[in-house]
């Protein structure tokens, strides 16, 4: 008589049938960054410019919550982190470097055919950093200090391309106007979540522990100043986190060598 007519042996564990559903708070707010960064891409196609900066920006915010609430809700998945990296590619990604080929970066053509093709090539190159930026990320996550992303974030990337788009509108500067600054910052923006630089993660902020009050002080500082002018404290507040990176990268190299040899 076979082991199948006799059926399991007693010593032998019972498996649990595989789950086959899905979290539903956690990946519907991954859904509603998703949207966010597509709609994003209709606007600017639309030359709604401001709109489809601040969409972005609403894919941020989604995106930071989508993970938190997992964690904290403990409906952390497998499947949950790859649709957050397949939607961070869209909203991050595609999404932002298709609002500056639309604002300002097409508008190269009217130099030749050459600074046409610049136009969309650096378009092109913000995406592909992205997309490289998040695989990276993904396979270095169990291995690298928490505490510090290794190049820029994609989503910080992607706040400091938006912010500048929404200042210039808000001065009512065209994309034409600013093409080369735009060409400049996309280019930076691209180059800085491939590189080997580290940035805090935040991570390590203390919100379990006591804080001097001035820090209290200074949250709330910040809270009003994006209450008044939001899109301007924005690009401050990105492109700050953005120069960080080589900043440091520039003091460390400055302290090594002032340090005194053994």
């Amino acid at each position: 008589m076979t082991a199948s007519e006799t059926g399991p042996s007693p010593a032998e564990p019972q498996r649990p049938p595989p789950r086959r559903g899905i979290y539903l708070l956690p990946n519907l707010l991954t859904t509603g960054g998703l949207f966010a960064g597509f709609y994003a891409i209709i606007a600017a196609a639309n030359g709604d410019y401001t709109s489809a900066a601040i969409a972005v920006f609403v894919a941020g915010l989604l995106d930071g919550l989508d993970g938190r609430i997992a964690r904290l809700t403990n409906t952390q998945s497998e499947f949950g982190v790859q649709y957050d990296s397949l939607a961070d590619l869209v909203s991050f990604g595609m999404a932002p470097a298709l609002v500056m080929y639309h604002w300002s970066l097409s508008s190269l053509a009217v130099h030749g055919p050459l600074w046409a093709k610049i136009g969309w090539a650096v378009a092109f190159l913000y995406a592909a950093c992205a997309a490289l930026r998040l695989a990276r990320f993904n396979t270095q996550v169990s291995v690298v200090d928490k505490r510090y992303f290794i190049g820029l974030a994609s989503p910080a990337a992607a706040g400091a391309l938006m912010a500048f788009v929404w200042v210039a509108n808000k001065f009512e500067f065209s994309g034409a106007q600013l093409q080369y600054p735009a060409l400049a910052v996309t280019v930076v923006a691209a180059l800085l979540m491939v590189s080997r630089l580290r940035y805090h993660s935040g991570k390590a902020l203390p919100f379990g522990e006591r804080v001097p009050f001035v820090v209290i002080l200074g949250a709330v500082g910040l809270f009003v100043a994006l209450a008044v002018a939001p899109d301007r404290m924005l690009l401050t507040v990105f492109w700050l986190y953005a120069l960080s990176g080589p900043a440091a990268w520039i003091l460390g190299r400055v302290r090594r060598r002032g340090a005194p040899s053994a």
